[in-house]
């Protein structure tokens, strides 16, 4: 009798440790990456917040001008330097070391010691990043490699990606899922042009 009593208590005891063992396990603080996972609309949603926080539309969107100074676009959204606006002439002897760096009036062109370089097309479009992988877009944005291939020309100013390569891969991805989400405009921006005199 006194055998049967404690198998039932031990029993028990061990079915009642057991499940709060799982109930322990179900209320567990979940890891980082757990907390971390966003939904693709999440991440889209975050993109578009650091897309707006970090200024993508200075370089990357043409302006309209107001009494207020120039606003980005929005009928132009990301889609870079209008591959049909003429560059303005830059004065000679304006542009080199210790003297100026200029840009043009909806701040998509700029110029200076290193050359002139253009606001890259950030929409979709094939013209533009659609045809980007994420990898190469992460490899554009924290190694500074134009297109995001690796035996490319470097990326040139003002384009600041050596601050970008200090973002995470969840904020790389965000913003690169916020891009990928945005229309699509047909737009080939010209290519960066070195210093008169360079080779």
């Amino acid at each position: 009798m006194k055998t049967t009593i404690f198998l039932a208590v031990s029993t028990s005891l061990l079915l009642m440790m057991s499940s709060c063992k799982e109930k322990q396990e179900d209320y567990s603080e979940k890891t980082e990456a757990e907390e971390m996972a966003l939904s693709k609309e999440e991440s889209i949603k975050r993109g578009e917040y650091l897309v707006t926080v970090i200024g993508c539309d200075h370089c990357h969107s043409p302006k309209k001008m107001t009494d207020q100074g120039p606003v980005p676009d929005l009928d132009r959204w990301m889609m870079g330097f209008p591959a049909n606006d003429p560059v303005p002439e830059v004065p000679e002897n304006a542009v080199g070391p210790g003297r100026w760096v200029l840009l043009n009036n909806d701040l998509t062109v700029a110029v200076g010691p290193w050359g002139t370089s253009f606001g890259a097309n950030l929409t979709p479009d094939d013209t533009g990043i659609g045809t980007w992988s994420f990898d190469q877009f992460k490899k554009a944005m924290t190694e500074g490699k134009y297109k995001g291939m690796e035996n490319s020309r470097p990326l040139m100013p003002p384009m600041p990606w050596q601050s970008f390569a200090h973002l995470s891969n969840d904020d790389l991805k965000s913003i690169y899922d916020y891009l990928m989400s945005i229309p699509p405009i047909e737009n080939v921006v010209p290519s960066y042009r070195p210093p008169s005199g360079a080779q």
